[in-house]
């Protein structure tokens, strides 16, 4: 092992783990700085598919893309980013923290850059991809400065906060970005992630991370399982993306399927018969850590009531980008109370609350959208998306926890794991959570149209009436009083299509609640019995985690 020859390092100041800065004593205004660029790396990371996700239809516009061809764009950012974010920590150990640092600015700073000297699909999808891979570099660096601002016993909340800003970037990402696309020109959009990128590699030149310690970590296996297991991701990935767009029935999603469950299958059988394995199956496969998933995965499957549900609604009766700007700056504000009041209020003793809580907010919250209707706007759903913006960021610290503090007390390599757990569970939860509500939303628009359709009789005066008043908007282009009704049945067929998805939205709303209500029983029947029972699930960790940190002092 390897550490800076420069400085030696007291024992609580050395890293937790080999790959991670140390941590010495800095005066106030270092603090200070390392946690304004911590911000800034943070928010720039969630930026990179914030953007992304904000402006796809004005991207696809701009290109001439399909929606399958949009769609790749997503799933390119995703595959390349769950694959890469547990494999990184390997990296980072073996290479040392500053050489890993320096070859993600400058990537970053390139890749933006070429954007704005390449505007084609092709550029588009590897961009997208090689930004997956990036962020994923983005996202702990920016933990790791804001945790050298941060006291010892307020280091894991340093943590927590990295990675909660990243979240504030999404709906921060669509308050800017019809500012950014005033003039139309989506190149302006390829500057600011430019400045973005160039601004933050002038800030870390200033102000570096402390040297890491290094150590040898990589074994050939490693390249077989990673060779193995990335393809199968991005199989799984390609299909939940891609499912509700082609539809199900198509061939090639069951072909992706199969050869995902081949590939990840033989990675994890090479895994689980190594002495020394990257991803310790015996410790995922364990109750507490499935668990864990589970409860990661199900939460964003859940928080699909505002990334897909609220937005489609608000689609379906015409707003546009630049008529939600206030909303998502209530979602921002929420989403940062979230963070801030999850950070303040938790518990390692307790952690199972906030998340019993977040899913009472979200359940709530889905009930309350569900009586939607063509007159909704976005100040009605203020109060109900603020809840869920806040239950979004309240439920991630103490999961995250959970989580860390399971593996660190089995032993740093176990960090690997954790990482590669809690990305497929966010990552899969997420896209997941879309493609079952987007399916379910598709499938209850048909039927209610279907019943919509069914009660529209030409015998009916007042299908008449509006037809009559529907086609007289034309009367002063269109004389011929048969094409007159024509374009009024037109305008009909629209008008029932709208009420149809407006009915299928609410049933994507109840359907939430009805899950969120399942999930709050079985969470907050174990917290009670956790509560009466006077025990604590992490108790073990604890005490291991306390004899570690006892032995650096």
């Amino acid at each position: 092992m390897a550490a800076s020859a420069d400085y030696q390092f007291k024992p609580h100041e050395r890293p937790l783990m080999p790959g991670s800065p140390a941590t010495p004593d800095h005066p106030m205004p270092r603090r200070i700085g390392y946690i304004a660029i911590g911000i800034l790396i943070a928010l720039t990371s969630g930026f990179s598919n914030g953007l992304l996700l904000a402006n796809l239809p004005q991207i696809q516009g701009s290109l001439g893309l399909t929606p399958v061809e949009g769609g790749w764009l997503t799933a390119a950012y995703s595959m390349t980013n769950v694959c890469t974010s547990f494999v990184l920590i390997k990296f980072r150990q073996q290479l040392g923290l500053q050489r890993i640092t320096r070859v993600f600015l400058l990537g970053f700073v390139a890749l933006n850059g070429l954007q704005l000297l390449v505007h084609s699909y092709g550029t588009e999808l590897a961009v997208r991809a090689a930004s997956g891979v990036l962020a994923s570099g983005f996202t702990p660096l920016g933990f790791f400065y804001i945790m050298q601002g941060m006291s010892a016993k307020a280091r894991m909340s340093g943590m927590i906060i990295g990675i909660g800003l990243t979240q504030v970037a999404l709906p921060l990402a669509r308050v800017i970005s019809p500012l950014l696309l005033a003039d139309g020109d989506i190149q302006t959009l390829y500057v600011f992630e430019f400045g973005l990128s160039l601004v933050c590699l002038g800030c870390v030149a200033l102000l570096r991370l402390p040297p890491s310690e290094r150590m040898e970590v990589f074994e050939k296996l490693d390249l077989v399982t990673f060779l193995l297991f990335a393809p199968g991701v991005m199989l799984l990935i390609a299909v939940l993306v891609q499912g509700r767009i082609v539809w199900w029935s198509t061939p090639w999603l069951g072909y992706a399927i199969a050869g995902a469950i081949l590939l990840i299958g033989a990675a994890m059988l090479i895994e689980h018969n190594r002495a020394n394995p990257m991803l310790n199956t015996r410790w995922i496969a364990s109750r507490d850590v499935l668990r864990f998933a589970m409860i990661a995965a199900s939460m964003r499957i859940l928080l699909g009531e505002q990334n897909y549900g609220s937005i489609g609604l608000l689609t379906a009766v015409g707003m546009g980008q630049d008529q939600l700007v206030t909303f998502y700056l209530v979602v921002t504000a929420a989403t940062i109370a979230g963070l801030v009041i999850g950070v303040a209020t938790m518990n390692p003793l307790d952690l199972l609350r906030q998340i019993v809580i977040s899913i009472a907010l979200i359940g709530i919250a889905a009930w309350l959208d569900a009586d939607a209707s063509n007159l909704t706007r976005p100040a009605n759903l203020y109060i109900t998306q603020a809840m869920i913006a806040f239950a979004a960021i309240f439920f991630l610290g103490p999961t995250m926890m959970g989580g860390v503090l399971r593996a660190l007390a089995k032993g740093p390599s176990h960090m690997v794991s954790y990482s590669a757990v809690f990305s497929l569970a966010q990552t899969i939860g997420g896209l997941g959570g879309t493609a079952l509500l987007g399916t379910f939303q598709i499938v209850r628009e048909k039927f209610h149209s279907h019943e919509l359709v069914q009660s529209i009789v030409m015998s009916d005066p007042q299908v008449a009436t509006r037809l009559q008043q529907l086609g007289g908007a034309y009367g002063k282009i269109v004389t011929d009083p048969s094409l007159r009704q024509a374009q009024g049945a037109g305008l009909l067929a629209q008008q029932v299509t709208r009420e149809a998805n407006i009915l299928a939205f609410n049933d994507v709303f109840l359907l939430i609640a009805m899950l969120s209500a399942l999930a709050f029983l079985w969470l907050g029947g174990r917290w009670l019995v956790f509560r009466v029972r006077g025990v604590n699930p992490l108790g073990p960790e604890l005490a291991a985690l306390q004899k570690m940190l006892a032995s650096r002092r």
